[in-house]
């Protein structure tokens, strides 16, 4: 699928890492280093803006490296980028460690999955079918 995209970075356009990566990653669009204290956010320009056809959204999830090591995630994860969106995309870092984290220039900051989703047309109902879980929730599936 081919996707119109405006780079206003100087960093390379996202790629996949390997063959059958799902995610592209994202980098910091800074002109110098930001530094996240603890519990801190901040809303991480990428220079990039997307033309994605009807029907697409891009996902910006975090990174795994970057949550496992320094406790950096997204405020609102998964983050969307809807089709008719052609603002930039900025992606909205918390630091959740106990140490400040330096965002550097260039640095790779969060990860973008382009995927299909579908509209639904709400049908208004009185009951619904049985299933096998029913109305259980959170936790209700147990260790078995």
């Amino acid at each position: 699928m081919k996707v119109k995209i405006v780079n206003h970075s100087p960093f390379d356009l996202p790629s996949y890492a390997t063959e059958f990566s799902a995610g592209m990653d994202l980098r910091a669009n800074l002109s110098a280093p930001i530094v996240l204290g603890p519990l801190e956010r901040a809303m991480v320009p990428t220079g990039l803006h997307i033309e994605l056809p009807a029907g697409f959204e891009a996902q910006i999830r975090p990174r795994s490296g970057l949550a496992a090591r320094n406790g950096i995630s997204i405020v609102n994860s998964p983050g969307t980028v809807d089709a008719d969106y052609r603002g930039e995309i900025k992606v909205i870092l918390v630091n959740l460690s106990n140490e400040p984290f330096t965002v550097a220039p260039g640095e790779r900051i969060a990860q973008m999955v382009v995927a299909r989703h579908e509209k639904v047309e709400w049908e208004a109902a009185e009951t619904l079918d049985e299933s096998a879980r029913g109305s259980g929730g959170f936790g209700s599936t147990g260790k078995k």
